[in-house]
């Protein structure tokens, strides 16, 4: 991501629809994985620090950032509280012998030009019975100017997401789609930055404060239906992943 990228998350990521309610689906389907009291988390691209406070509640976190930028404006939104290292996927990961509970790709691995060697190289950080939660950006076809701002290499379908976890090495635990009920809306937005030739994707500003609200509360409402079973198509992608072998829990 550009710096200026990473200087409009941060100041949006707090109120902004979209992050407000992935934090809310994350959450819910954390809880649904019986993490260990105290459980460690790495977070791999922490990115401006918008999930930690998140993840603190499911134990002690750590963050894996390569952008300098980014990582100053996460400690200094958090106050210094977490463990984040400069490093990068596949080939710079500097946690040693340290090992976790959980570790999460979240709208991360899209931006990793080997995304199968990014996963791989996770293998040795898990503990026996740990998970990997992944999120991606779904539907080829929705590429646009927002990916390209972003430097995605990728958007995926649930086949090649699936795919590149097998090739990993890694089973698939779950995996659905999310950011179902809003998904005309972002196919005609993306429709829209095409035929108009936008640089930039409808979308990426805080919205007023009504519109933001009511699709804060339609997309957070996706956990309820999450909790029982998998959403059909969306704007994103879920994965939940665990070594091949490994002891379900949870």
């Amino acid at each position: 991501m550009s710096p200026d990228a990473y200087l409009e998350m941060a100041a949006t990521e707090a109120e902004h629809w979209w992050f407000r309610a992935r934090r809310d689906v994350l959450r819910t389907m954390l809880e649904r994985l019986a993490l260990p009291r105290g459980a460690r988390v790495l977070e791999v691209g922490s990115g401006t620090g918008g999930n930690l406070d998140m993840l603190a509640g499911f134990g002690t976190v750590s963050g894996l950032e390569m952008d300098p930028t980014a990582r100053a404006l996460s400690a200094r939104k958090t106050g210094g509280h977490f463990d984040i290292r400069a490093g990068r996927c596949p080939d710079d990961v500097p946690f040693g012998r340290e090992r976790f509970e959980l570790i999460c790709f979240f709208d991360c691995l899209e931006h990793i030009a080997d995304d199968v060697g990014a996963l791989a190289g996770m293998e040795r950080l898990l503990t026996p019975g740990g998970r990997i939660v992944v999120t991606v950006p779904a539907g080829p076809g929705l590429w646009s100017a927002h990916d390209v701002y972003l430097h995605h290499h990728r958007r995926y379908s649930r086949d090649s997401l699936m795919r590149c976890a097998a090739d990993a090495g890694y089973e698939v635990e779950r995996i659905t789609y999310f950011n179902t009920l809003l998904y005309p809306l972002a196919v005609a937005a993306r429709w829209a930055d095409r035929l108009l030739r936008r640089k930039r994707s409808t979308g990426d500003a805080i919205p007023p404060r009504v519109l933001n609200d009511v699709l804060y509360r339609i997309f957070s409402a996706e956990r309820h239906w999450l909790a029982h079973g998998p959403l059909p198509y969306g704007v994103s992608l879920l994965a939940v992943l665990r070594r091949r072998g490994d002891v379900v829990r949870g």
